[in-house]
Parts: C-alpha cells; sequence; structure tokens
C-alpha cells in the first residue's frame, strides 16, 4: 500500500485492532494499521532479554487465553496450526477447557495477524504514534508527528482511555463513552534465576495479597529452560507504587513475591519491571463495537466486550462487520 492515504485506518494493532483489520481483509478491503510499539503485542506483548548469555523471553502482559465463543476457537484453531499458539495445561481448566499461549511468546497470534494482513495487500505502521484525529471535506486526517495520513474511514483500537483523547473533538459521543470506563493499573515483574525456585507449580493466582498472578514463564510451551518468573502485583499494590522507579518497583514485588509464597528468597541474575497504567478495564455492558455510520468512524476492544484477549478479538470482528462492505 502506498502513499498517505488509505481507505480505512485502524490506530491499534493489538487483538482488537488486528482482529478487525483481518476481518476486513477477508471481505477485500485495504487497510493500514498504526501502533505506536516497535511490534506486535499491545497488551500481548513479549519482552525479550539476554540473560546469561542466551535470549530469554518474559510474557509481561497477557498471560494465557481462553477460547469459547464459536468464532474464536475456530481462530484458535488456526493459530494452532500455524505454530503461533499452544495449549498450556498449568493454566488450563480441563482437557475441554484449555488454556492457551502465544508461540515463541503470547505475541505469537498478534504477529501472524499482522503478517497475514501485509500478504493480504494491507499494512502495518509500527513505532507510529498517532496523536491527533481531524476531519476535512469528508475524509479523516491523522497526525502522527510530522507525518500526515488520511482515510475515508478510521477506526479506533486503543485501552479505554487512549482512546477517549483521540475522539474528544473527533467524536465527542464516542470519546465520552471511552472516557466513562475505569482501568486499573498493574506492574508487571521480569525476573530471572541462575537456579529453580522450589515453587512447585508453575502458576500462583491470589485474590488476596501484594501479588496478585506469578507465573513460572520458563514452563510455558516453546520456552528455554532459564528460570524466569513473570510477577503481578495486585491493582491495590500497583497503586502505592505507580509512581516508583522501575528498578525500586520490581524489588518491593519480588520481596512480596517471595513473602507471599513463603520462598526462600533468591537473587535474580535479571529483573526489571513494567508498568501497565491501562491492564485491566471494567466492561461496558452493552454493544461490542460502535460505528458511526455518518462520518465513518468507529471504536473497538476488550473494554465494550468482556476484558479478555477473546473479548478483545469479537470486538474487533464486531466492528469491522458495521463497516460497509465487510459485514
Amino acid at each position: 500500500m502506498d502513499g498517505s492515504h488509505s481507505d480505512i485506518a485502524i490506530i491499534g494493532a493489538g487483538m482488537a485492532g488486528l482482529s478487525c483489520a483481518s476481518h476486513l481483509a477477508k471481505a477485500g478491503q485495504l487497510v493500514r494499521v498504526f501502533d505506536k510499539g516497535r511490534g506486535p503485542g499491545g497488551r500481548m506483548a513479549a519482552r525479550r532479554a539476554e540473560v546469561a548469555g542466551e535470549t530469554v523471553s518474559f510474557d509481561h502482559g497477557a498471560q494465557y487465553f481462553t477460547a469459547r465463543d464459536p468464532a474464536f476457537v475456530e481462530q484458535v484453531k488456526d493459530w494452532e496450526a500455524q505454530g503461533a499458539a499452544a495449549r498450556w495445561r498449568a493454566a488450563s481448566k480441563s482437557d475441554d477447557d484449555p488454556a492457551f499461549v502465544g508461540i515463541p511468546g503470547m505475541n505469537g497470534p498478534i504477529r501472524a495477524m499482522a503478517d497475514a494482513l501485509d500478504e493480504a495487500g494491507g499494512e502495518v505502521c509500527w513505532a507510529t504514534r498517532i496523536e491527533d484525529i481531524t476531519r476535512s471535506d469528508g475524509r479523516w486526517r491523522l497526525d502522527a508527528g510530522d507525518q500526515r495520513y488520511t482515510c475515508d474511514t478510521v477506526l479506533v483500537a486503543v485501552p479505554a482511555e487512549q482512546a477517549s483523547v483521540l475522539l474528544e473533538e473527533a467524536s465527542p459521543r464516542l470519546g465520552a463513552l471511552a472516557g466513562s470506563v475505569t482501568s486499573a493499573p498493574c506492574w508487571a515483574v521480569m525476573a530471572a534465576f541462575a537456579t529453580r525456585l522450589d515453587i512447585e507449580a508453575d502458576r500462583v493466582r491470589a485474590e488476596k495479597g501484594p501479588v496478585s498472578w506469578a507465573a513460572r514463564n520458563s514452563a510455558k510451551p516453546a520456552r528455554n529452560g532459564t528460570e524466569c518468573w513473570v510477577v503481578h502485583a495486585s491493582p491495590e499494590r500497583s497503586r502505592e507504587l505507580i509512581d516508583l522507579p522501575k528498578e525500586e518497583a520490581a524489588a518491593i514485588l519480588l520481596g512480596d513475591f517471595f513473602a507471599q509464597t513463603q520462598t526462600q528468597p533468591a537473587a535474580p541474575i535479571h529483573l526489571t519491571a513494567h508498568r501497565w497504567l491501562y491492564s485491566q478495564p471494567a466492561s461496558l455492558d452493552g454493544e461490542a463495537a460502535h460505528y458511526d455510520a455518518e462520518t465513518r468512524i468507529g471504536i473497538a476492544g476488550d473494554y465494550l466486550h468482556s476484558p479478555r484477549v477473546e473479548g478483545a478479538f469479537l470486538s474487533g470482528r464486531a466492528l469491522a462487520a458495521m463497516v460497509p462492505g465487510a459485514g
């Protein structure tokens, strides 16, 4: 796809945005997707690091996903066949209700959808932050710093709080809808150790305490053997530490993890953290997506359907079906 104009532009190349783009591409639409990240992921991101002479990967956002809606079940089967996803027994409720992870990291399905979009003639523009959306002469203009793009239809698939800011002038109604959503923050700690920690389970989940989730990332399918853990702080603990530098937050939360699991503390050989400001949205009880046919602007996201990977996928698909020519 050449030039600065596209028929359909999607802001956000996470699960909702690329689900929407994939459905539109299958209907023969040419789509350009913009994402501020340097590569596939969104909240399904994976972080690489060099540890003890080898490259390891941490799933520091979404830890796994389930599939229950028939459309998503079929999509997950395709990802399994492509080698972009696999079942993770540690998080599965049963063989009939499995949990899945991306391969080789949680962003595997996102990467697969982005590659398929490229093959269909679409395009994902990584490291491109859309800062403003304005309408002129029946077209939308997207400002990305020194770059300018135009499109006939613009679809916004970023976290609710970010969508609210983008849409404040472009679509006050959709902006207000997104602005009514509140998301909980989450500090995510990524730690590697020289030897295996004395914790039998590969995942730890807690309703109470400073740590809400911890997983032995290295025990997931297609990961390497270095002992790697991802620790998610609870929303309450994350808010307490929200303004700390990541190094301080990582050290405090690692201590919380050892105390909560009653594990003998061990010195990590790699330790860092990532702050998710919009980790867990409170979903709205209403339509899975919204589209204004008159001005050709719409929104999708897990906050509209359900705060899960599957919810983001179904919201993106629902928005695509609202666009003329893609139903």
